[in-house]
């Protein structure tokens, strides 16, 4: 059985939407080689709807020689979770429906692994249903006070295990979590 490995740009107060106040940090290859590593053992990429129409009209026209990871981004098979998408514009791509925790299970069972970037409802959910196994957070030194945050009010609590760390030039604190036993 696989394991859904999540991975986010979070700010110090926990916000994750679109990570546009990232690039003034810019971009430690550090941080590329541990994206890398989450991926590496992924044979499925889940999404939920926004991120899934973010994605990809820039990865679908990427190319290796622009960014390494675009053939995991265009050749691995993408499972979308939404209640309003019913066709998908991106190869590989698979509508699975809203989201439903045994739906994601039989998903989880059937691959090597899943990959979740963004798509902050779907981890949510992931989260409460006790889904996730491995959180991949890359803490910027910011705060934005608003915006959609990852551990929202009504989660319910949870202990995780730090199974690695670094801290980048750049200033953002990489943090591989797993849930504590």
């Amino acid at each position: 059985m696989g394991a859904i490995r999540v991975h986010e740009f979070i700010t110090l107060d926990g916000v994750i939407d679109t990570p546009s106040w990232t690039f003034e940090y810019g971009f430690d290859p550090r941080m590329g080689t541990a994206i890398a590593g989450i991926m590496a053992d992924c044979d499925g990429i889940l999404l939920g709807r926004t991120t899934y129409q973010m994605f990809e009209p820039t990865w679908s026209r990427r190319t290796v020689d622009q960014d390494p990871g675009a053939p995991f981004f265009n050749d691995t098979v993408k499972y979308v979770v939404s209640s309003t998408l019913t066709e998908s514009t991106w190869q590989n791509s698979e509508i699975v429906g809203a989201y439903d925790a045994k739906t994601i299970q039989r998903l989880k069972e059937g691959t090597g692994g899943l990959y979740v970037s963004g798509s902050g409802t779907l981890v949510r959910g992931l989260l409460a249903d006790g889904l996730v196994d491995d959180l991949h957070l890359f803490v910027y030194p910011v705060t934005r006070s608003a915006g959609p945050r990852l551990f929202a009010e009504g989660l319910p609590p949870a202990k995780w295990t730090r199974a690695n760390a670094e801290l980048y030039d750049n200033g953002v604190v990489y943090l591989h979590l797993t849930p504590a036993s």
